[in-house]
């Protein structure tokens, strides 16, 4: 059995759960997930325990990956329409910034237009500090949405508009993100 999947996942109050034949809902304050569940994994809701359990139909190894990452995903759906999930962002250099226009996010990172992302549904962009000061004090903003994926994934596209550079380390990085920087070169002088 899969240590994580054969844990029940606790749903907490004010979580509603629907399951229709193959497809799951998640209702919570902050939204509404769905999942299509695969057809060889069961899910079951007890609502007098108010929890979920996820079953697999045999030993195979797919079946087994399968096992624990239904049950991951279920939990983060639960987690998601509670509490919600963010990704802080800070991006370094001089000039560099940014700023959102309606469902636009508009990142200046040294190139000679700003790079511009649509902003998906269900996330919000909430800016901190909209200018970074040189390689010293960058502008800060966090991706928030419920669903754990589009957030991740949302937070990736905008790192991957400017990756951190290894000398000076500007570029977009997540806030918690350690940049290994290399040395320059070192010019001696021959005497």
């Amino acid at each position: 059995m899969s240590r994580i999947g054969k844990k029940p996942v606790k749903v907490p109050s004010g979580v509603k759960i629907e399951i229709k034949g193959r497809h799951l809902t998640v209702g919570g304050t902050l939204a509404n997930l769905t999942f299509d569940i695969h057809p060889d994994i069961d899910v079951e809701y007890d609502s007098q325990a108010d929890e979920i359990r996820v079953s697999r139909s045999s030993d195979m190894r797919f079946h087994r990956s399968l096992h624990g990452t239904t049950r991951a995903i279920i939990a983060n759906m639960i987690e998601g329409v509670t509490r919600g999930f963010q990704k802080k962002i800070e991006v370094y250099g001089t000039g560099y910034g940014v700023k959102v226009q309606g469902m636009e996010l508009q990142l200046s990172v040294g190139y000679a237009q700003p790079v511009r992302l649509t902003i998906p549904e269900g996330i919000t962009v909430d800016i901190a500090t909209p200018n970074a000061r040189g390689n010293e004090t960058p502008a800060v903003f966090t991706v928030n949405g419920a669903d754990k994926h589009a957030v991740g994934q949302f937070a990736a596209d905008i790192r991957r508009s400017r990756p951190p550079e290894p000398y000076l380390g500007k570029g977009v990085r997540f806030a918690d993100e350690v940049i290994k920087k290399k040395v320059g070169k070192a010019f001696a002088s021959s005497g």
